[in-house]
């Protein structure tokens, strides 16, 4: 049995879900739409140079989520589901995704973005193992707006990923092969630990660094 690990933001997705999920409660209008937009958009421009603090940033998401009623979150996220996410999902994805498993190989998508966003999402592309930021929950379980335990964002993919297998009595030592698809630079830690990593829609930084290294660069978008 291999491994393959996948990012999930521009790697599966042609879109940032958690960017996207912004956007969308600025449209429908349940967030104030400036001051919303201007914090969500410094935020991305902060991911995209590699200098974001994560903490702040899933606690800034987390806190969003926290905002609202259970049942109104639920129904908020039903209709971004279906209006932005499940129209972005491309075949070629899906396929790159379905191969892993008809091989028999252990799929997971590990992203940085929260659970919440984001355990649907893994759902859709048939992968029960889904590693993300965990919100932390009250004793209703209602979201507190608060991260429990540390971010699933650059090394700590790395840490989470080796927790994970512990979980399941495996270790990443056990694998023949191990993939990891991803676009982000932010990503290198776990790109240089696999044995197979796929610079998938690359920005420009990891491209560079893949094509020093020989990996090899994958395009799943045109757009």
């Amino acid at each position: 049995m291999n491994l393959a690990l996948f990012d999930l933001d521009h790697t599966l997705l042609p879109i940032d879900s958690d960017f996207e999920w912004g956007q969308f409660l600025v449209r429908v209008g349940a967030v104030d739409g400036d001051a919303y937009q201007r914090r969500n958009e410094d935020f991305f421009r902060q991911y995209q140079a590699g200098v974001l603090d994560p903490v702040e940033y899933l606690e800034f998401a987390l806190g969003t989520l926290a905002g609202f009623a259970p049942d109104a979150l639920d129904a908020l996220y039903g209709r971004y589901l279906e209006e932005v996410i499940e129209p972005a999902i491309r075949p070629q994805a899906r396929a790159l995704v379905q191969r892993h498993l008809d091989a028999g190989d252990l799929v997971a998508i590990i992203t940085a973005t929260n659970h919440y966003i984001t355990a649907p999402i893994a759902r859709i592309f048939g992968v029960e193992h889904h590693i993300a930021a965990m919100p932390e929950y009250d004793a209703d379980g209602r979201l507190t707006g608060k991260l429990a335990g540390t971010p699933t964002s650059g090394p700590g993919k790395v840490v989470h990923m080796h927790a994970w297998l512990a979980e399941l009595g495996r270790s990443f030592a056990s694998f023949e092969r191990s993939y990891f698809y991803s676009d982000s630079h932010n990503d290198l830690p776990l790109l240089s630990v696999v044995s197979h990593p796929v610079a998938t829609n690359p920005s420009a930084v990891l491209a560079s660094h893949a094509q020093a290294q020989g990996w090899p660069l994958l395009h799943l978008f045109n757009d």
